[in-house]
């Protein structure tokens, strides 16, 4: 007669067998990508970071969780470009996408004629889909397979392009539009109400003031309180779409993207972010009121037309809605990672968090990106991928987010492909010597008015054109000792002599960098002079 204890050891073969080819399966599955970009994001706002202010537990929790870059930067200081250097892994010369004019349908030859990433994974088999803002060229997102969906209009809309035209028809069914009321305007991007704060241009005014204005109204002039309600957002549709395409896809080999619209503007969070961060107890930039007597940057970003974010009391409210912004992402991040981890996702799963680039928030009295100063050009990245990556890894080396593609078919074990950048990890295993020591960053190649070009290494910053006859300044800051860049040890610098030798040190490695990647300015930046 058979006993229990004789039992046991077959019904454990037996679950054995059923069970092992379900783990062999999941063992041998293609890892999966979950991608998540933020809009105008710098590298501070974390809390992680440093920042004392900014609570964001979600994006700490991923930093522990694996890798975090402590000095990435975007490899251009505006959207379009920036982001088609993430997706390409190529630099912004070699993909042409030199401005955010060339987005979408422009037509123009030679410009990014590359795949991106998801377009050789969707040839390797990957499931790919895409949520939120794409802004780069409209042919390279044909492979997404979004759902189809009709919107309000009755037009087919998939893949990124589409997300903005189902997240109107949300809206329209979730929060219908309404009536002004005293002091509250139209909210360009939701065509919302919301209620100005002391920023925002026509704070005080009315919707009629605004009308017959001749000024034409562009989301970095919106601030305030939006009067929607949080779940109804574009933060939270776009975080929905994706919690929404992981169960979907749970059982695929799959390429998620979530490409959160904020931080960037208009600064208008709903509430409870609008009232997390009082703008009472906000503090001004160190670099406010800075003089700018020496430096490229005197006029950028239109700080002559637009002086109140050079204005110390002003700026709080910018910056704390800023902070409620990222306060609401940090927020579905983090449900997006709880999806991943009910799903049993997360073994097999890398999960990169980065932004296009950064955002001044007052600093040197500008608003907005698009020039080399650390608030715009210096971004957070993390990177995590459970038993391949270890927790609480830091990395100090110097990186760009052009770096990222072949970081991705290195850790999704697929063929190496063609790029401009290195995998990353090298640097986040200590295996990698020879790469991590400078980063490069480039700017609009359709002039010689503005710099071009910047590299920083060992602590210290060079910012020049890329023409030899340029009268654009020289810039060198040593962020050693003057981290918040106010002293330009070039240009009018009396004591310019001084520092010849580290600055013809940094355009060496620059030339380095120009010629690895086969530049037409290699000329123009090693005839340039310096001093």
């Amino acid at each position: 007669m058979t006993t229990k204890n004789q039992l046991w050891p077959s019904l454990l073969f037996i679950l054995f067998f059923i069970s092992a080819p379900s783990l062999w399966s999941q063992q041998n599955k293609k890892p999966n990508l979950l991608f998540i970009m933020t809009d105008q994001q710098r590298f501070d706002a974390m809390s992680i970071a440093g920042n004392k202010v900014l609570k964001t537990p979600n994006l700490d929790r991923l930093a522990k969780q694996g890798a975090r870059f402590k000095n990435a930067y975007t490899p251009c200081a505006v959207c379009a470009p920036a982001r088609t250097s993430i997706l390409t892994g190529t630099t912004v010369e070699n993909n042409g996408m030199r401005t955010n004019e060339y987005a979408y349908s422009y037509k123009k030859e030679g410009l990014m004629t590359m795949p991106t990433f998801d377009e050789i994974l969707t040839q390797k088999g990957y499931h790919c889909e895409y949520f939120g803002k794409w802004h780069t060229q409209s042919s390279n997102a044909r492979i997404y397979k979004n759902p189809l969906k009709t919107n309000a209009a009755g037009k087919s809309v998939f893949g990124p392009e589409g997300s903005l035209l189902i997240y109107e028809d949300f809206l329209n069914e979730k929060s219908p539009n309404r009536p002004l009321k005293t002091g509250e305007l139209y909210d360009t991007y939701t065509n919302r109400p919301y209620k100005t704060d002391p920023l925002d241009k026509f704070h005080g005014k009315t919707d009629a003031d605004v009308k017959q204005s001749k000024r034409k109204i562009i989301q970095p002039d919106l601030h305030g309180e939006l009067l929607i309600d949080k779940e109804y957002t574009v933060t939270a549709f776009q975080a929905k779409q994706t919690i929404d395409a992981l169960e979907r896809l749970k059982d695929s080999t799959f390429s998620i993207t979530c490409s959160f619209h904020f931080p960037h503007a208009p600064m208008l969070p709903t509430k409870p972010y609008s009232t997390m961060y009082p703008a009472s107890k906000m503090v001004a930039p160190f670099s406010i009121a800075d003089k700018m007597e020496n430096t490229p940057y005197q006029k950028a970003n239109g700080r002559h037309e637009h002086t109140e974010y050079a204005d110390p009391e002003k700026i709080k409210y910018m910056i704390s809605s800023y902070y409620g912004l990222i306060k609401e992402v940090d927020d579905w991040v983090g449900k997006i990672l709880d999806k991943v981890d009910a799903l049993g996702l997360a073994d097999n799963t890398l999960v990169i968090f980065t932004s296009d680039h950064g955002e001044m928030l007052g600093a040197h009295g500008m608003r907005e990106k698009n020039v080399f100063y650390e608030e715009s050009a210096h971004i957070p990245l993390l990177i995590r991928f459970p038993n391949q990556i270890k927790k609480n890894t830091l990395v100090n080396g110097y990186v760009s987010n052009v770096d990222l593609f072949a970081t991705i078919f290195d850790y999704l074990k697929a063929d190496k492909q063609k790029s401009d950048g290195t995998s990353l990890r090298g640097l986040i295993e200590g295996t990698d010597t020879q790469n991590g020591k400078y980063v490069v960053q480039e700017w609009d190649y359709r002039g010689d008015t503005e710099p071009n070009y910047m590299i920083v290494k060992d602590g210290w910053k060079l910012i020049i054109p890329y023409s030899e006859t340029s009268k654009v300044i020289n810039v060198l800051y040593d962020l050693n000792t003057d981290p918040h860049e106010m002293n330009n040890l070039l240009g009018s610098n009396p004591d310019k002599q001084k520092y010849a030798d580290k600055a013809e040190d940094l355009r060496k490695t620059l030339v380095e960098w120009l010629i690895k990647n086969k530049s037409s300015h290699i000329e123009g930046v090693q005839k340039r002079k310096l001093i």
